[in-house]
């Protein structure tokens, strides 16, 4: 049995972040129903990241929403909105990621739903809180890396802002959400009372710059500095950096210069024993790092310093990280499908129970899917036990 097995989350959430949530709710044993618009359903549908869609909908759509029902609703609807109360009265969570105002207006808001079922977790995400003068902005990940100065960490020193290659806003609000409803379901089962769960894109952003944001607020306001050389963080001293070999590249973390300069044969990197010269000097060090490492292969260079215990790694893409061992032991593949021989292979979810990988083999929902079955069972059933 997995943790969340018997509990019923009425997700209202689109694209990434709000979906990321549920998935994760749902890969623990949540059931998880999803309330779709009846035409064209969740934008992220159609929301593709390549060219490849299956089946009609994104690839997208299909990794993020796998495991889940589908109830097709028109929320301007007065008789979908009463279907919909009917879940929410059953729903021990409900999350959505509407704009500030919006389940206002459709009168789903978290005083109006309380109202229906008190002990309910109500979740919600916003792109920037609900307050201030950026509270209707459009909540988009790219556009809340721009705004939360995030883009200027990585890249060399005389390159553009850069944002991140993937949605780190939507997916990091989106575990945010999940913690937070997991906490108030555990404060539910204490003392019998719901809760209501906020998280904004901006703010999580924000806490995922913890790090360097606490030492910019701590060092007198002192901007980082992205090296000129391989940057690899802003704050950290040489030889912090992925650096180019005669085969590949290598990657070097935290590690002592002079050691280095004794187990790479590189006799100019000796001089730099004050560890202090590795952040003043850091691109200088950078620079003799780079020009040293081109003269041998990745894996002779990997051969002088894992034995010496030094910090290092070989720079993978998709095709060797998928065919080695310590990937292929991990078993972090699972293959997904629709009826109609419809499969999908996708990542699973990377928490273990008891020892146990959590996989389901069930795919994304086709839009409206489960919305005469979720009917019969969840709402026309309690109509029926209420007017006893």
């Amino acid at each position: 049995m997995r943790p969340l097995e018997g509990l019923l989350i009425v997700d209202l959430s689109q694209f990434l972040s709000g979906p990321s949530a549920s998935l994760r709710l749902s890969d623990l044993g949540a059931r998880v129903i999803k309330i779709e618009r009846p035409q064209g359903g969740d934008l992220c549908r159609q929301l593709y990241i390549s060219n490849l869609a299956l089946d009609g909908d994104s690839t997208l759509f299909h990794s993020i929403n796998r495991n889940k029902e589908s109830f097709a609703a028109d929320l301007k609807s007065e008789d979908d909105r009463e279907k919909l109360r009917c879940l929410l009265r059953r729903a021990d969570v409900m999350i959505h990621n509407f704009r500030p105002g919006v389940m206002e207006r459709l009168g789903f808001d978290y005083e109006a739903v309380r109202a229906l079922n008190p002990r309910i977790v109500y979740a919600e995400i916003t792109g920037y809180g609900k307050a201030g003068p950026w509270r209707n902005k459009p909540g988009q990940d790219l556009l809340v890396q721009a705004l939360s100065g995030l883009t200027w960490l990585s890249g060399n020193a005389d390159h553009p802002p850069v944002p991140f290659g993937i949605a780190i806003a939507d997916l990091y609000a989106g575990a945010h959400l999940a913690e937070g409803i997991l906490a108030c379901l555990v404060r539910r089962g204490i003392t019998g009372k719901g809760g209501r769960v906020e998280v904004s894109l901006l703010e999580s952003i924000l806490d995922f710059q913890f790090e360097v944001l606490t030492t910019f607020l701590n060092d007198g306001g002192k901007l980082p500095q992205r090296s000129a050389i391989n940057n690899g963080h802003a704050y950290l001293g040489a030889p912090y950096g992925i650096y180019q070999t005669a085969s590949g590249y290598l990657a070097l973390a935290m590690n002592s210069v002079p050691r280095l300069g004794e187990l790479l044969e590189c006799p100019a990197l000796l001089q730099y024993s004050d560890p202090q010269s590795h952040f003043e000097k850091r691109d200088e060090i950078k620079q003799v790092l780079a020009d040293h490492l081109k003269s041998r292969s990745t894996e002779y260079w990997l051969s002088k310093l894992e034995p010496a215990d030094i910090w290092c790694a070989d720079v993978l893409g998709w095709p060797q990280l998928v065919q080695h061992e310590a990937f292929q032991v991990l078993d972090m593949v699972q293959e997904v499908s629709r009826d109609g021989g419809v499969t999908l292979k996708t990542t699973r979810c990377p928490i273990r129970i008891d020892g146990e990988i959590l996989k389901s083999s069930r795919g994304a929902p086709r839009l409206g899917e489960q919305t005469e079955e979720i009917t019969k069972e969840l709402i026309l059933a309690h109509e029926k036990s209420r007017d006893r």
